[in-house]
């Protein structure tokens, strides 16, 4: 059985989120590490193995520029056997369509049982890169997913609904997104560290996977940013005092100021 996980290079989070004005693109300048969120799918991976599950190896794959080599020797350090990094100057300003088509050629060399990736990036906080692979390789997929088990080759997962929990029947291969409530990321010892950078790591080129160049970039994506914007400033607070000692004036005053905003 092999396991793919999907990760992603992002800002550091001690680094402040920018936009470049000029690109309309997040500003990847500055530290920068393997997204949070993915460390989550890593770890699951892991834990099937280390199960008794029939995993035969674990791939980390991930699309991005030359420093996103770091994001897999991260991945690698934390249970992954080896890389993949597709990179090419033709993926430059994907958009997440064009992104899951790349990652999707990618896999269909690989041909794993199970795809993993993490709920979101902490960077664009976008949700759906998981389900835009699945469509491309056909597979089912399954979002926010907070408990798996695997049986034969049939997976039972817990997923994270609205106003409780589905629990659903996936027949492999699948694509599944899984929430940072499924479990908690170990840290790599110094040695997993050290001996990432020995492990195979392969790059590939948007012409080693058969990518059509027309479906990626800023060209082959299928949405276009046309303007960005600062939030709006922060109102002021109403600040209440019980400065005259009227407790119940001001308890009052603060139930109506939660009631006037439906908060109560």
């Amino acid at each position: 059985m092999k396991i793919a996980v999907l990760v992603k290079e992002v800002p550091d989070a001690a680094v402040e989120k920018r936009l470049d004005p000029a690109s309309k693109r997040i500003d990847r300048s500055g530290e920068k590490n393997l997204n949070p969120f993915d460390t989550h799918a890593l770890e699951a991976a892991v834990q099937l193995k280390e199960g008794g599950a029939p995993v035969e190896e674990i791939v980390a794959v991930t699309m991005g520029p030359d420093s996103s080599v770091r994001t897999l020797h991260k991945a690698v350090s934390l249970g992954a056997n080896r890389s993949i990094q597709l990179t090419d100057d033709a993926l430059a300003g994907s958009d997440v369509n064009a992104t899951g088509y790349a990652l999707a050629k990618v896999l269909e060399s690989e041909a794993p049982d199970l795809v993993l990736l993490g709920q979101q990036s902490d960077d664009g906080e976008n949700y759906t890169i998981g389900a835009v692979v699945a469509d491309h390789l056909q597979f089912p997929s399954l979002t926010q997913v907070v408990d798996l088990k695997l049986e034969g080759n049939t997976l039972t997962m817990k997923r994270q609904a609205e106003y409780g929990y589905d629990t659903v029947e996936v027949d492999l291969p699948a694509v599944i997104s899984v929430g940072d409530a499924l479990n908690e990321p170990r840290y790599p010892s110094l040695k997993d560290i050290m001996g990432a950078k020995k492990k195979p790591l392969d790059t590939k080129s948007a012409a080693d996977v058969g990518i059509d160049a027309g479906q990626v970039g800023e060209a082959g994506s299928k949405t276009e940013v046309l303007a960005i914007n600062p939030p709006p400033a922060k109102e002021a607070g109403e600040l209440i005092e019980d400065a005259d000692a009227d407790v119940d004036a001001t308890v009052a005053r603060i139930v109506s100021f939660l009631e006037e905003r439906k908060l109560i």
